[in-house]
């Protein structure tokens, strides 16, 4: 008897250089869309970032401003991966690009009547770099191999796990840590504020824990374990930066895209009425029982909403709070009148020399807009921040939920460092978040 014919293999081959993504390419096996050997670690184009999610909490424990480097150089270094490793450049996307690089043409338009050139032109670029290297940096995410995505999380589980360690090390310490790494003998008053910024940037990278391949009870356990540590550390802008980004991605995951929609909307309608709302905050009875700090703020936004209401539609031009007029005066009586505050005893302080009406920035990022950027430039980060958050994943709404609670009641806006941070978090959430084949 003639042995029996094997029957033809009618399945499809993958064409040559085919590098569609799937959930089932990272290994041989029953089912599997296997392109051949693995390829070595090192060579993922994702490696860059790897590397920035591990060291980058436990860098800004040390030094906030070293996330501006690690960031940039991270993004830049993947961009060149990704073109050698898949044969095309990462061509930057997203429904939030096209207004962020608007705002940054219109900021650099704007120095041409900002009091100066140099920081606008520079603040504008540093914008618009920032703004394709972050969505570059999500396409090279979400383009990349099932494996190397898996080791992308497990590098932002170790660096939060480092940096959070390290920060409680060096608030239990009184400050030990960081003064070491600065040669200084011993600690000394103020030390422990630089512990603020580190605390805000992983308040920004927790909710990028709910993409751990792990079960979901072990992925809530270990942002609210990392909120938690948070919550130790000083200053209360991380603490409700990190509570907002749990919350946010918790309503997000239970609700599905109608949240995520909605709380965009809130978030970019927030924007646009905070001109409105800010005046709110800045009644007597409210300043009657605030402290020295609070006063103060409330003190700067006031002259900010003073000067910004004389230019509302096009703002003073960008970084215009560097150099703003009267902003180095001490706190004026008038403002201070509004407030009903007069300046005896303790509040003495309000008109001692270094106290200024505005010193850099109103610590309000809303405010700042208006005030530099006016009504146009408002419009334009609201259209942006609807375009990073509609529709988006748990873990990107707990991101822009973060980032919005510190844009809030912190940083300036266009402060190299912090747009770093979070054009970093924003490429990891986004290229996370994505789903695959």
């Amino acid at each position: 008897m003639a042995p029996r014919a094997a029957s033809p293999d009618i399945r499809p081959r993958a064409a040559a250089g085919d590098h569609r993504a799937s959930e089932f390419d990272d290994r041989p096996g029953p089912g599997a869309l296997h392109r051949g050997p693995p390829r070595r670690w090192y060579m993922a184009a994702t490696l860059p970032l790897q590397v920035a999610a591990a060291v980058a909490p436990g860098a800004a424990v040390l030094q906030s401003k070293a996330m501006a480097p690690i960031a940039i150089v991270a993004l830049l270094l993947a961009v060149i991966a990704h073109r050698r490793e898949r044969g095309h450049w990462p061509i930057p996307g997203g429904p939030a690009l096209l207004p962020l690089l608007a705002l940054a043409a219109w900021g650099a338009l704007s120095a041409l009547w900002a009091p100066d050139t140099r920081w606008a032109l520079s603040s504008a670029g540093t914008l618009a770099a920032l703004a394709l290297l972050g969505t570059a940096g999500a396409v090279i995410v979400e383009e990349e191999t099932l494996t190397a995505r898996r080791t992308l999380t497990w590098c932002i589980l170790g660096g939060l796990a480092f940096g959070l360690a390290l920060a409680l090390l060096d608030h239990a310490t009184g400050q030990w840590v960081r003064a070491t790494v600065r040669g200084l003998p011993e600690t000394r008053p103020g030390l422990e504020f630089g512990l603020k910024p580190a605390a805000s940037v992983m308040a920004l990278f927790l909710p990028l824990l709910l993409r751990l391949r792990l079960p979901a009870p072990w992925r809530w356990l270990l942002l609210a374990a990392g909120t938690g540590a948070i919550l130790l550390l000083p200053g209360d802008t991380p603490k409700l930066a990190a509570l907002a980004g749990f919350a946010a991605a918790a309503l997000a995951s239970l609700g599905g895209r109608p949240v995520a929609c909605l709380i965009a909307l809130l978030l970019a309608g927030g924007l646009l009425a905070a001109p409105f709302l800010i005046p709110q905050t800045l009644r007597p009875e409210i300043a009657a029982r605030a402290p020295l700090s609070a006063l103060h703020r409330m003190l700067i936004w006031d002259f900010a909403l003073e000067r910004a209401a004389e230019r509302p539609v096009l703002g003073w031009g960008m970084e215009a709070s560097r150099n703003l007029p009267g902003g180095r005066d001490n706190p004026s009586r008038e403002s201070m009148a509004r407030l009903g505050v007069t300046p005896e005893g303790h509040r003495a302080w309000l008109l001692t020399p270094g106290v200024e009406r505005l010193s850099l920035h109103p610590h309000n990022g809303a405010l700042q807009i208006w005030l530099e950027l006016g009504w146009i430039g408002l419009a334009l980060a609201a259209l942006a921040v609807l375009g990073m958050g509609w529709g988006a994943a748990p873990v990107a709404i707990g991101v822009l939920a973060s980032a919005a609670v510190t844009f809030t009641a912190s940083f300036g806006v266009w402060q190299a460092w912090w747009m770093a941070s979070q054009a970093l978090a924003a490429a990891l959430a986004a290229g996370l978040a994505a789903r695959r084949g």
